[in-house]
């Protein structure tokens, strides 16, 4: 085709997309679609990914109906509630843990977390097992066995772990007397932490906290005499 053919086929085209308002309207839906959909490449948080999606979904819905392309409005059309469906669930969450992000970090995770009771003497994880669950300490008392450590109510545990190479515990965890454990599951511990900041950097202090007192503990040891 030659160039002024071209240009000639180009104007008919463009003069058909606007030959009535719905075509016009069509126009516009898929342009607007087509830029949230190469604005949302550029964007890392889920949320606004979220919201973009359901904007272009939107637009190619619209162009799908007034321009009729029946693959276009079925996709689209089961598109747009899943993605809805998905940004109300993550703000709902997001709003749950700022509402009591104020408090303890076992307190405002407790919404989250299974209760279970366990016997005196019973290990919670063994030293080389894959990490699975957080825990909180509500009632009772555990030991790290390995080290000696015993905590008390109000600790939340097991989670240096899940920042291990190889996911494995680097100690037992023995219930001296018995306990209430709350627990958080791998999947709920990814979902807070790629999806809500907060919840992030109260962890990673969390296990900063943790790895800092390993530390001292170890170089306490060192520094004490050992006995003749």
């Amino acid at each position: 085709m030659l160039p002024a053919e071209m240009i000639e086929a180009a104007e008919a085209g463009i003069r058909a997309t606007l030959s009535s308002p719905e075509q016009i309207v069509a126009a516009v839906a898929v342009l607007i679609a087509t830029a949230l959909m190469v604005v949302s490449s550029f964007v890392k948080t889920m949320i606004p990914l979220r919201w973009l999606g359901v904007g272009g979904n939107l637009g190619f819905l619209i162009y799908g109906v007034l321009h009729p392309s029946i693959p276009m409005l079925l996709l689209n059309g089961i598109l747009v509630p899943i993605n809805t469906y998905r940004a109300i669930e993550m703000i709902r969450l997001t709003r749950r843990v700022r509402a009591v992000a104020a408090e303890s970090t076992g307190v405002w995770l407790k919404p989250y977390m299974t209760r279970t009771r366990r016997k005196a003497g019973e290990v919670l994880f063994r030293k080389g097992d894959t990490a699975e669950h957080l825990y909180f300490l509500a009632e009772g008392s555990v030991e790290f066995v390995e080290i000696g450590v015993v905590i008390e109510p109000g600790t939340m545990f097991g989670e240096i772990a899940f920042f291990a190479p190889d996911r494995r515990r680097t100690g037992t965890a023995r219930c001296v007397t018995a306990c209430t454990v709350l627990t958080l599951d791998e999947s709920t511990v990814k979902q807070l932490y790629y999806q809500n900041p907060d919840f992030g950097f109260q962890l990673m202090a969390l296990v900063a906290g943790r790895l800092t007192a390993d530390v001292q503990r170890l170089q306490k040891q060192l520094a004490t005499p050992a006995a003749p």
